[in-house]
């Protein structure tokens, strides 16, 4: 546990204390939660309760009703597990910019210590920044979202070929069922001011009475929670694993598990995803290695890649050799080239990329190999690469149930070079990796992914072939 622990302050334990909080930043569940088994143990030294704090703000960048709703969903059956361990919760809504954004300090001044989540990207990263001095009690962050630490690993990697064997050498180790949080004592206190219950059937009032975007409707796609990301990951082991090598590159095929909005929102972790593939394919003699190396060798480079990097969202955070070939082209002329509006409304002459970001308006996601093309078609449309990494990011921080993640920046980035090598030299490209419509007709089919996507747009349901991994 300790190789998953840093503390950001110097304070030491308080002689008083009522609990032991623990900030779900990220990580908002009970199971497989490093953080929260920490915070127990905490609890078990000092003799304390444990204090579950989970906080949703209408200030955090596009905040809209398709985020608000999928944090929302998760929140009912968070509590109820909570309950059962004998863990307080709390759940704070902040509806309004001017209501008061001071829970985490309110709470604190209670507690003997605050455990939160170490996450290198988006709000957590800069909370980790600047809130643990403001306390007068120790603040450690533990690692929850990598199966190996992120500790483990003291440099930032080129690409998957060299964090690979450092990963496998450590894999045995770290591969392992988590901590269950046990906590010193049962929290009995009454339930705080600042706790907003969430029932089922109020979420969307909840979500309404916020101050956010309310022009961003929930997704066609996916319901938030801990229940659903079990479902998923269950159907996807027993109708997908098999099929998951030769299919995955198919979108109509609908072969992926669809789990990374819930490993973004950290309503399952991708350590309990490893080892439940791992038995299932053991059991049923099959091969899940192409699948278990996208959820670690690759999703923990990504996070290696945002611990190590001053900024994830700037093309400076290229390799060189990317760098110089983007500027070298950076003023080659673009036909088409097509403004942010007209690409956010799908308007371009492409019906695949149209296709592709009608998927991520209305379901917050766009299949992983389809987001390659979407990206590169950016590149190539944009009058600019900084208008094209610029308009990447921004439909990701709007709409994607997956964005503003670790995988997120990296994914976009490696559009331009990121953890790629070079290519021949190209317009607009340079030696960055091309990829182009006629590609894709060879590789998949694109026509039953069009007609897919029309029929969401036409009907705003999903169609009957997707409902098993998308409307589960």
């Amino acid at each position: 546990m300790q190789e998953r622990v840093r503390q950001l302050n110097q304070a030491p334990l308080p002689a008083s204390g009522r609990y032991v909080l623990y900030w779900a930043q990220m990580n908002r569940r009970v199971e497989a939660n490093h953080g929260l088994a920490y915070a127990c143990q905490i609890s078990r030294e000092v003799g304390l309760p444990v204090l579950f704090y989970e906080g949703l703000t209408c200030a955090y960048p596009h905040a809209n009703d398709r985020f608000h709703t999928f944090v929302l969903e998760g929140v009912p059956e968070t509590a109820r597990r909570l309950a059962k361990l004998g863990i307080g919760y709390v759940f704070h809504l902040r509806r309004r910019r001017n209501d008061p954004d001071n829970a985490l300090y309110e709470l604190a001044r209670d507690a003997a210590a605050v455990v939160a989540d170490d996450y290198p990207a988006f709000v957590a990263r800069r909370y980790n920044a600047r809130v643990p001095v403001k306390l007068g009690i120790p603040y450690f962050v533990v690692d929850s979202s990598c199966i190996v630490p992120m500790n483990r690993i003291d440099k930032r990697e080129y690409a998957a070929y060299t964090i690979r064997p450092k990963i496998h050498k450590l894999l045995p180790k770290y591969l392992q069922p988590a901590p269950q949080p046990k906590p010193g004592r049962r929290f009995d206190e009454p339930v705080s001011p600042l706790h907003t219950p969430v029932r089922e059937a109020d979420i969307p009032a909840l979500a309404a009475s916020c101050e956010i975007d309310h022009s961003i409707a929930p997704s066609t796609a996916f319901r938030g929670g801990r229940l659903e990301a079990e479902r998923r990951l269950e159907h996807f082991l027993n109708a997908n694993l098999r099929r998951y090598a030769s299919a995955r590159n198919e979108p109509s095929a609908h072969a992926t598990s669809n789990l990374s909005p819930y490993l973004h929102f950290g309503h399952i972790s991708s350590l309990e995803v490893a080892l439940e593939a791992r038995e299932y394919a053991q059991e049923h003699k099959l091969i899940a290695d192409e699948f278990l190396e996208e959820l670690i060798v690759r999703r923990e480079l990504a996070f290696n890649f945002a611990r190590y990097s001053e900024d994830t969202e700037t093309l400076d955070a290229l390799p060189d050799w990317a760098l110089r070939t983007l500027r070298k082209h950076d003023g080659d002329r673009r036909e088409p080239c097509y403004t942010a509006e007209q690409l956010e409304q799908a308007a371009t002459h492409d019906a695949l990329w149209n296709a592709t970001q009608k998927e991520l308006l209305l379901r917050g996601k766009i299949h992983g190999y389809y987001r390659m093309y979407w990206g590169k078609k950016i590149i190539e449309w944009s009058a600019t690469h900084q208008d094209a990494i610029r308009f990447m990011i921004a439909m990701h921080d709007r709409y994607a149930l997956d964005g503003r993640d670790p995988n997120t920046y990296t994914n976009i980035l490696w559009c331009f070079g990121l953890h790629d090598r070079p290519w021949g030299e190209r317009p607009i490209f340079g030696q960055i990796r091309y990829m182009s419509l006629d590609g894709m007709k060879r590789k998949t089919g694109v026509d039953a992914y069009v007609r897919e996507i029309a029929e969401l747009e036409r009907t705003g349901r999903e169609a009957q072939a997707a409902q098993g991994e998308l409307a589960l």
